[in-house]
């Protein structure tokens, strides 16, 4: 695991603790409120799909969950790279597979561990649970019992079982080589290709290359105790028997003479530098043993600098990432009811991610990842969160499988069908993801005013160490050490860095500069000393204004208006200065930004305008492209009111400004949110459902955001402080820990 971004056994319990124990939970998706519901749900309505299914089974898919549900099964013997740890072990990784696939392909999961090690005993288990699922995920099963379980399986159901330690990482090497060979312009049945680690993954890798052209005898299979060639009897089984070579090369380091790929699914250091230098020109490495792979890009580029190198990890490029196969594989198979997923949808797989890479990467993935990436040596794999991924591959496995005849259900429309993928993204996640790059990138030290508050420290400690900067923390250094300590979180102590008047050497400039702009109002020298030396908001905003801190995050332990009063001591963040507070609403893949939350008591209809820019701005550094609707208890003029007055003008304001945005107003919020209701006003300008609302007045906000969290289940971020010329975000007192980190990327990325 990277060194920077690094997670402590407090922090991942704390993470599967709360808030509540697990990943994943099950909610109705029909209506449960009336005794009419209950009627239709259970007895005596639900006997009419009863009925019907017994009729026509394909209508399971029809009228229950099954089309849409894949189990996640596992038994426990190969969990990650711990070993043999039991069943029972298995459920937080196998809780977590689940939760990608809803996360990257909206696919219902649910978890199954299996206390058994009898092959026998594990399939007659799955195959009696195939009418509950579209299909299977096998997980972290030993070989070579995986071999023997996915084979039968596959034989008895007439639903895809997919072992993704096998497939997913033969998918995505797949994938990745097809670009490494179209970038160096070598053939693949021409190839020299050297595997090393002849388990679950690698069998899987070299089944599916040579699906895909390579020639048997050019394939060269390492395991520990060498070249699997023919005639050997050590160490084989009828699985490596299957890819015996004819060759005189006996040790790894013979094979890779010459070779022009290398796949690695071994072990830490298993490849030299010698054996690099002794490949093929242009050769192609791909180390993804984890978490330390087989020799690293910089070992590897230090003798080969025409190498193209990928690993399974993320710090480095061309991450070779299971994520980018199973979920969308599975969508694709399941939307064709599949009955199985064959080596025709792999491959359609592999090549439509092979030709994602090639295309030109949308702003919005280059503006999460803090860079251009172009397709070449150091990016021949889509990244994770590539919002095409969803569109793009199941509609090419979906083809395959039709083509290929393992499908209950074509798909007449492909155009359509990709529409309808596109409605399935998420994305509240891909924001969150993108941020979080953003502020990797930028490495702020990020100064957390309120170091007495534990929510405050565990937010500082996460800031530091997943990487997206420094954390400053102002506090008192015992304090800050018998807190992290009281919350397990000791060895934070000696990473943080603690601040304040006693231990800063600038705390006579501070005063300085503060008596300068205070000292016309009404504060003598000895106010400016105690704001400065005792008051940790104006500290540490004292701190940023002189650039010993790129961000600040206040406002956990008081009321967000006297923080705002005590800031405006040091920084220019009143109303006057153009400061707007925007809150982020995410609720079921949903963004909405409400302003002003934070600063404007009564705003006037050009004060509405200005919120809207800034509304706007804000929902752009986001990454959305902003809708704004003025919103009131009035739509278009009625009722009438004087109220209602200032919204109806303040898109005149706008267009007089001549703005470069979608906004329109007064109305309503349904008219605003809902497509159907916006449909009945055609001569509205909105192209779409508004995702940025101004509202009348802060205490109108301040209802909708609280309801909106209390009743509705929204994810609040914020109130952003926008329009300010410093990175500083204020909290609520009601924060949580996530809430602070949260803000704490929202000011490394000067979001606003």
């Amino acid at each position: 695991m990277s060194k920077k971004n690094r997670v402590t056994d407090e922090e991942a319990l704390s993470y599967h603790l709360e808030p509540t124990p697990g990943k994943l939970e099950i909610n109705a998706s029909t209506p449960m409120a009336t005794q009419r519901d209950l009627s239709l749900a259970y007895s005596p309505g639900v006997a009419v799909p009863v009925e019907a299914i017994a009729e026509n089974p394909e209508l399971a898919y029809d009228y229950t969950t099954k089309g849409n549900m894949v189990a996640v099964i596992s038994n426990g013997t190969a969990i990650l790279g711990l070993g043999n740890l039991g069943a029972l072990a298995s459920k937080p990784v196998m809780e977590g597979k689940s939760v990608l696939f809803k996360r990257f392909a909206d696919v219902n999961s649910i978890d199954l561990e299996l206390d058994t090690e009898d092959p026998d005993e594990f399939i007659n288990a799955v195959r009696l649970m195939g009418p509950s699922f579209g299909g299977i995920n096998l997980e972290d099963i030993k070989a070579p019992e995986c071999f023997i379980i996915e084979q039968r399986l596959r034989e008895e159901m007439d639903i895809p079982v997919f072992h993704d330690d096998q497939h997913g990482t033969a998918v995505i090497c797949a994938a990745g080589l097809l670009n490494a060979l179209h970038l160096t312009g070598k053939k693949i049945e021409d190839c020299k290709i050297v595997l090393n680690g002849a388990g679950a993954a690698g069998i899987a890798c070299i089944e599916l290359i040579k699906a895909m052209g390579a020639k048997h005898d050019n394939c060269i299979v390492c395991d520990t105790k060498g070249v699997i060639f023919q005639g050997r009897t050590e160490g084989m089984n009828q699985w490596k028997s299957a890819h015996a070579a004819n060759t005189k090369e006996r040790t790894l380091e013979e094979a890779m003479t010459g070779a022009d790929v290398f796949l690695g699914v071994s072990a830490k250091g298993a490849v030299t530098q010698d054996m690099v230098k002794s490949m093929a020109d242009n050769p192609v490495i791909f180390a993804m043993a984890n978490p330390d792979p087989e020799i690293t890009p910089e070992d590897a580029h230090e003798v080969r600098p025409d190498a193209i190198v990928a690993t399974g990890r993320s710090d480095y490029p061309n991450q070779v990432n299971n994520v980018l196969c199973f979920p969308y594989l599975f969508r694709g198979a399941l939307d064709i009811r599949a009955r199985t997923i064959n080596d025709a949808m792999k491959i359609a797989c592999a090549e439509a991610l092979a030709k994602l890479a090639r295309e030109d990467v949308p702003d919005e993935v280059a503006v999460a990842y803090g860079q251009k990436l172009t397709f070449g040596r150091d990016y021949i794999i889509p990244t994770p969160f590539d919002p095409r991924l969803i569109y793009t591959i199941p509609p090419a496995v979906a083809q395959a499988g039709i083509e290929t005849g393992v499908s209950r259900k074509a798909i007449v429309d492909f155009d359509a069908y990709t529409v309808a993928l596109r409605s399935r993204m998420d994305p509240t996640a891909s924001m969150l993801e993108g941020l979080h790059n953003r502020a990797r990138t930028k490495n702020a030290r990020m100064i957390f005013a309120e170091g007495d508050d534990i929510r405050v420290l565990r937010a500082a400690v996460s800031y530091q160490r997943s990487g997206l900067g420094q954390a400053l923390v102002v506090g008192r250094e015992d304090d800050v050490k018998e807190k992290l300590t009281a919350a397990g979180l000791a060895d934070a102590y000696r990473e943080l860095t603690i601040v304040n008047a006693r231990n800063t050497e600038h705390l006579e400039t501070y005063r300085s500069f503060l008596y300068s702009r205070l000292q016309r109002k009404g504060y003598d020298a000895q106010d400016v000393h105690r704001l400065a030396s005792r008051d940790r908001h104006v500290f540490s905003a004292l701190m940023l204004a002189h650039g010993h801190g790129d961000g600040l995050i206040t406002g956990a332990t008081r009321k967000s208006a006297h923080v705002l009063e005590l800031l405006n001591h040091v920084l220019d963040v009143s109303p006057k200065d153009g400061a707007v507070g925007v809150t982020a609403l995410l609720r079921n893949g949903r963004i909405v930004l409400i302003a002003d939350t934070l600063v404007h008591e009564w705003p006037d209809e050009n004060t509405l305008a200005d919120i809207a820019e800034r509304g706007a701005a804000t929902a752009r550094s986001l990454g959305l492209e902003p809708r704004v609707a003025f919103v009131s208890f009035s739509t278009f003029g009625y009722p009438v009111s004087e109220r209602a007055e200032k919204m109806h003008i303040a898109p005149k304001v706008l267009d007089s400004r001549g703005v470069d945005f979608e906004y329109d107003g007064e109305m309503t919020v349904d008219v605003a949110m809902n497509p159907d209701v916006l449909a009945q006003y055609p001569f509205c300008r909105l192209s779409g459902p508004a995702n940025v609302l101004v509202v009348p007045a802060r205490h109108s906000s301040s209802i909708s955001v609280k309801l909106m969290q209390e009743m509705g289940g929204a994810t609040v971020i914020g109130p952003i402080l926008s329009g300010v010329d410093h990175p500083v975000q204020i909290c609520s007192t009601t924060s949580s820990t996530n809430d602070i980190l949260n803000m704490a990327v929202m000011a490394a990325c000067n979001v606003g």
